[in-house]
């Protein structure tokens, strides 16, 4: 006599290998977050008539690691001067991959954006605006109001590129965003600069 009791185990057997086989065919696809080695902040200081005077000076934070990996970044710090105006330009670079983030995150403008806070704009020693080509808001070029009120030597700049996030949410176009995490999406890069004003 044929034991038909061991059939349905060796069926359901079957039936959980299957939905295991057609799972792994397929994965559900992840946004993960651009590897940032260096980031560079160039500033060309501008007269009143926004023409360039002088010639442009660069800082830099990088970790060869990658900065959101690595334990300790290397940061410079940002070294300007009372009452000028500033334009400040972002670069990003992967050089793990020897890629120009910068491009990408200029070809894909609708779901990046740069915010900036810290003590620095809390404390009204900088003020920052986006002065992005064609009005948009992402903040790879800004323009930089310093205050002309005493130096300061303690003050800190934070930098958060964010990507995946709603433009739409309201108070998101505003460079110094504090609460840019309601806005949604993650954060491909956040550190902090210290600033110096002479």
């Amino acid at each position: 006599m044929k034991n038909y009791t061991k059939l349905p185990l060796y069926l359901f057997a079957a039936l959980g290998f299957a939905f295991a086989s057609c799972e792994s065919e397929d994965p559900v696809e992840e946004n993960d977050g651009e590897v940032i080695t260096d980031v560079t902040l160039t500033f060309q200081e501008i007269d009143a008539s926004n023409n360039p005077v002088g010639s442009p000076f660069s800082f830099t934070a990088s970790d060869p690691e990658g900065i959101e990996v690595g334990a300790t970044p290397t940061i410079e710090t940002v070294t300007i001067t009372r009452g000028k105006m500033y334009l400040m330009t972002i670069e990003v670079f992967n050089s793990i991959e020897n890629e120009d983030i910068t491009e990408e995150i200029e070809e894909e403008a609708d779901e990046h954006q740069f915010y900036f806070l810290g003590s620095a704009i809390d404390n009204n020693i900088l003020s920052i605006s986006y002065a992005d080509e064609g009005g948009i808001a992402l903040g790879l070029q800004n323009m930089v109001n310093v205050s002309s009120s005493p130096g300061a030597n303690n003050a800190q700049m934070r930098v958060v590129l964010r990507h995946d996030l709603d433009k739409n949410f309201p108070g998101a176009t505003n460079p110094n965003f504090a609460n840019f995490v309601q806005a949604g999406g993650e954060s491909d890069l956040d550190i902090t600069f210290p600033v110096v004003i002479n």
